[in-house]
């Protein structure tokens, strides 16, 4: 059996990034159809603007071990030799995949606990079984090396897999992505029907104080889960990491030249090789975005992780837009659904 889940192309969305300026339609997957004019009005301003900017600040995928040193002080001096030792157990962390490239040792003590959070770059995955199976690796190591210590589990929920964390905002997990533009103010006025300092003011009091009073971890957006659920299920991406995806921040800023707007992603988890990838309509969509190529590896997954966050800065700032407006973001909606919902029935 298979589900069936309605899907379109919205485009072009224009972005430069770092293999240059290119432009793409993008795959969007949803059962919420006023998605697509909302992104492909973003889209629209993207080529108004010459394009959004998007850069990746860092990668690397994240599973966190855990052992218990039977004492706090035991726990501080292997945590102590790990750092010290650190290349050696990178050594054994790379013996399980040659795409693997190790970044980081983090550790935390709680009591005799210790929680060791291992970092690195997975090529064109998204890097879930590559970095799995380098921990146990580790793990299985450190208890060798330690043979007072207790093996508790390959996974900690320090890395942490699809859920809310500070960690993963502070340390990332997968590709740390940031989308940004500046607009002019006829670009506001005429595409999005808005000002600068309208965006800037829905965007403080809405996605800044709304989320410290809704109790949000290290997160400030409208929407950000809408766009990244569509395109990581049109793309054969494991849809559950929109949890830990959707946890970013937009920052607005009303400048003499218009508005710069931006949108700020620290756990994008997406893949162009592995389970699910391979699959029909999702080969198909990654092939249209130019993420099959012959590239150096892992330049594919960074190509698509741009994509990933130009599409959210395009939803994003078109709802926003929307909303500074009385009434537009209600009425449009209904009218949309409307006009699918009686195609549907004439079908």
């Amino acid at each position: 059996m298979s589900t069936c889940i309605p899907l379109r192309f919205v485009g072009p969305i224009l972005i430069c990034g770092e293999s240059g300026t290119y432009s793409v339609d993008v795959p969007l997957a949803t059962f919420e159809s006023p998605l697509w004019p909302s992104v492909a009005r973003g889209a629209k301003v993207s080529r108004d603007v010459g394009g959004i900017s998007v850069t990746i600040l860092d990668d690397g995928m994240a599973r966190s071990i855990l052992i218990d040193a039977r004492t706090a002080k035991r726990a501080a001096a292997i945590v102590q030799d790990l750092k010290r030792e650190q290349e050696a157990f990178f050594s054994v962390a790379h013996t399980t995949s040659r795409y693997l490239i190790c970044k980081e040792l983090d550790f935390r003590v709680i009591g005799s606990l210790v929680y060791l959070r291992l970092r690195g770059s997975t090529g064109d995955a998204s890097g879930h079984n590559i970095i799995t199976k380098a921990a146990d690796a580790v793990l299985q190591y450190v208890c060798q090396r330690y043979p007072d210590v207790v093996q508790i589990s390959v996974s900690g929920n320090y890395c942490t897999d699809k859920k809310v964390s500070s960690v993963n905002a502070i340390l990332g997990r997968g590709k740390s992505v940031v989308a940004d533009l500046l607009l002019s103010r006829d670009v506001c006025k005429t595409s999005l029907r808005t000002s600068p300092e309208a965006i800037v003011e829905l965007n403080a009091k809405k996605n800044l104080l709304g989320s410290i009073i809704n109790g949000g971890v290290q997160t400030a957006n409208a929407h950000f889960a809408n766009m990244l659920l569509a395109i990581y299920l049109a793309t054969g991406q494991d849809a559950a990491n929109i949890v830990e995806g959707s946890q970013g921040i937009v920052h607005a800023e009303a400048r003499e030249e218009g508005l710069y707007f931006s949108v700020s992603l620290p756990n994008i988890i997406v893949g162009t090789v592995g389970s699910g990838k391979n699959e029909g309509c999702a080969r198909e969509a990654l092939e249209r975005l130019g993420c099959c190529e012959e590239r150096p590896v892992g330049a594919n997954a960074r190509r698509l992780a741009e994509i990933v966050g130009a599409t959210v800065l395009c939803g994003e700032l078109s709802l926003l837009a929307a909303q500074t407006n009385p009434g537009e973001l209600v009425r449009t909606h209904i009218t949309i659904e409307r006009r699918n919902k009686d195609v549907a029935c004439r079908n």
